[in-house]
């Protein structure tokens, strides 16, 4: 009888040091093994009165959006699209993060309208709640109580580390920057560690707030776990998986399209700068019409004096779903209006169904309820037996 498998070679990497610190992003690549979102099905035959194996459980993804500002293409190429993928692969958390929303000044009126339209956008992606879990990070409350615990074995030394603290305690001074945008990192790991994730989609940018993760996981598992947990009346064992990165294909990062060298994002002042999915036409004709090029002739990729030729491109070859070559034979002798034109039309019709859909998500705000108040319902199933076990080890009253 033969049957196809699902293999994903995963080989763990060697234990990090509790004491050796965040090592840098290089570090990271050097130990752990990137996985990419191909997979192949290989073919096994058994004899007929063999007795089936059972089905391997599905390795687990953990990903999530902030609600603040609209979600732009850059999320949406460099994360949802790629969920929508990972759903037919793995088992599948996807969540608001609004929680983490709150580590910069924000409008309250808008944070709970922002959550329901993020979650819609979720959906009308293509996020499939039979497939997935889609739920708000707050409505589980073990990401809360689970971040205090992981805070008491976290050396504020690893926190001073991280980049992105540095960076926009700097540009907003001490005096207004919040202390939760200092601990938000441990907050991550507990959405990461939760689930006892296999995989985490992460962006180069992101590689040290995965490590972090890792090390926080270690340095519990190395304090309360193994022996130690079981004389408090626990399995033993580990406490948390250590997860490992699973880095989304290459051209997944969208630049910025007023600036080639910047990341798309949310918070950046301009709205010129990004394509928010929810832009009416007119708007992302605009926008295009308007993004910055240069005076060069001809159009190609990955020459690093033309960064936005080759972001442009890659966001074409994204969209259509076309091969590098194939986008290189088509548009390499282009001039920037015929491509703008055609890079125009090539987003509104792959945005249109998407946009179509998040309104009819928007209209019955019932059936949304019922996925997020789902999800999260599946979510704390799994998010309070890992809880509960960093309470036992940790020596807690149980309730």
């Amino acid at each position: 009888m033969s049957r196809a498998l699902l293999s994903h070679l995963l080989h763990r990497p060697p234990l990090l040091s509790s004491r050796s610190g965040i090592r840098g992003v290089g570090a990271l690549h050097s130990r752990l093994r990137t996985l990419r979102l191909n997979c192949s099905a290989a073919e096994a035959t058994a004899s007929a009165d063999e007795t089936p194996a059972p089905p391997a459980r599905k390795k687990r993804v953990v990903s999530g959006v902030q609600p603040t500002g609209l979600v732009h293409l850059g999320n949406y190429l460099g994360a949802i699209k790629n969920w929508v993928a990972l759903q037919d692969l793995y088992e599948t958390f996807f969540f608001i993060v609004d929680l983490h929303a709150i580590t910069l000044p924000y409008e309250a009126p808008q944070l709970s309208k922002s959550t329901r339209s993020t979650a819609a956008i979720y959906l009308a992606c293509g996020i499939d709640s039979s497939k997935a879990s889609i739920f708000v990070q707050s409505h589980v409350r073990a990401h809360i109580e689970l971040m205090w615990l992981l805070s008491s074995s976290t050396p504020i030394g690893w926190l001073n580390k991280m980049i992105q603290f540095k960076e926009k305690s700097r540009k907003a001074g001490d005096e207004n920057v919040g202390v939760a945008l200092l601990t938000y990192p441990v907050l991550m790991a507990s959405d990461i560690l939760l689930y006892q994730s296999d995989l985490v989609p992460v962006g180069e940018d992101q590689t040290q707030h995965l490590e972090l993760t890792r090390e926080i996981a270690e340095r519990v598992n190395n304090l309360y776990g193994g022996r130690k947990w079981k004389k408090m009346g626990g399995r033993g064992g580990s406490l948390f998986k250590v997860p490992e990165a699973l880095i989304p294909p290459a051209g997944a990062r969208v630049m910025s399209l007023t600036d080639g060298l910047s990341k798309m994002s949310k918070s950046a002042p301009s709205d010129q700068s990004r394509i928010n999915l929810l832009d009416p036409k007119d708007v992302i004709v605009n926008k295009i019409k308007r993004c910055k090029t240069d005076s060069l002739p001809g159009l190609e990729f990955d020459n690093p004096e033309r960064p936005e030729c080759s972001n442009l491109l890659s966001v074409y070859q994204i969209i259509t779903g076309k091969t590098k070559e194939e986008v290189v034979n088509e548009c390499q002798d282009m001039n920037w209006g015929t491509f703008k034109a055609t890079l125009t039309d090539a987003l509104i019709g792959h945005l249109q169904p998407i946009q179509v859909r998040y309104e009819e998500i928007m209209s019955d705000p019932g059936y949304l309820d019922n996925v997020l108040l789902d999800g999260a319902g599946k979510s704390s199933e799994i998010a309070d037996t890992t809880l509960n076990n960093v309470y036992q080890a940790m020596g807690f009253l149980r309730r």
